[in-house]
């Protein structure tokens, strides 16, 4: 779902990092008891209210706020020519995204999207094997993304439930991470054709005696093709009753295939030339990307070490002045894919990006 970085920091809409030297590590948010208690447990040294006042400030900005803060704050930090990290998907609307890409490269600066996944080991590791040629030339990719959290009707309306603020539900929220890894896979859309649905059209507010509209989708599907010609679905959903975090991913080849779960991000499932059937490689050597800064081999890692690769990728790019993927404009990428989608569900037709 992409949310460890809105839990990790509870209330708070947005963090600043910056550099320990010149000690002006600052976190922002609108609860300064959250801010307090956050500054406390994870050591900045001061806190803010108002992005505004310290934007000029710091070297390094992270902008981990709901989607409609998105474009404005990473705006004016990237024009301000500081390296920005800024949640997914980029932006609730296409005209914020590319509001936002132009900004990045108008900027020169590392400007970075949180899809976390592309930095599971097991996916780097199945990145290798495509472009090895292991699995020859590519067919299929199917990717799903299942999660029952909103099952319940009674389940609380949040800002992830409302269309100004969230841009779309399960499409953006989940399907953005299944759409970037397509791309990061296989190459780039050409055409869908989606659809979206909405189960439950409105939810109680938590702590009154009222309720409010659900104006995004609760799940989606979409028939893609690749611009390579690679056959493509994808799916998600937040009423998948009985799945908590299944996002699996399948490319089918003419020489072999693979498989991958985020509910056994350790391993993944590999079907080579001549072979009857699927094995299950461990990807735990210390050879794997990432491995050998964790664990002796064979010993597992976890989801949350793949926020410490990224944000260890993303640093290293600001460190060294070098270029960072998934970039704000991968971000846009994803981005028109999701806009496409919900163009197609409106017209009942299929879209052309």
């Amino acid at each position: 779902m992409g949310k460890a970085h809105a839990n990790a920091f509870a209330r708070l809409p947005m963090f600043f990092a910056d550099a320990p030297e010149v000690n002006r590590e600052v976190v922002v948010g609108r609860d300064e008891e959250a801010l307090t208690d956050a500054a406390d447990r994870l050591g900045f040294a001061r806190t803010a209210t108002d992005w505004r006042e310290v934007i000029d400030e710091v070297d390094v900005f992270y902008n981990l706020g709901p989607n409609h803060v998105h474009a404005e704050p990473s705006i004016a930090a990237l024009e301000a020519g500081t390296p920005t990290f800024c949640e997914k998907p980029l932006a609730p609307t296409l005209d914020d995204a590319e509001a936002m890409a132009d900004a990045a490269s108008d900027a020169g600066v590392p400007a970075g999207v949180a899809f976390n996944y592309r930095f599971v080991p097991a996916i780097q590791h199945a990145k290798a094997r495509i472009e090895n040629g292991e699995l020859g030339e590519l067919h299929h990719f199917r990717g799903r993304y299942l999660q029952d959290w909103l099952v319940d009707p009674e389940a609380p309306w949040s800002w992830r439930n409302d269309a100004e603020m969230a841009g779309s539900g399960a499409l953006g929220d989940l399907g953005a991470h299944t759409i970037d890894l397509a791309r990061f896979l296989v190459g780039d859309i050409a055409e869908v054709s989606g659809h979206l649905r909405t189960f439950v059209d409105e939810r109680p507010v938590d702590g009154r005696d009222e309720t409010r509209p659900v104006t995004v989708d609760d799940a989606y599907s979409a028939q893609v093709d690749f611009e390579n010609g690679v056959m493509g679905t994808l799916e998600a959903s937040r009423f998948a009753n009985g799945r908590k975090n299944d996002h699996t991913i399948e490319i089918e080849g003419s020489k072999g295939s693979l498989r991958f779960s985020l509910e056994r991000l350790n391993e993944l499932e590999v079907l080579r030339e001549g072979s009857r059937g699927y094995e299950t490689v461990l990807v735990t050597d210390p050879e794997d990307p990432y491995v050998d800064h964790w664990w002796p081999p064979g010993h597992v890692i976890g989801w949350e070490h793949t926020f410490v690769h990224e944000n260890y990728e993303f640093l290293s790019a600001v460190a060294e002045g070098g270029e960072y993927e998934p970039s704000f404009a991968d971000g846009l990428a994803v981005q028109r894919v999701l806009d496409a989608v919900e163009r197609s569900d409106e017209r009942g037709e299929r879209v052309s990006l």
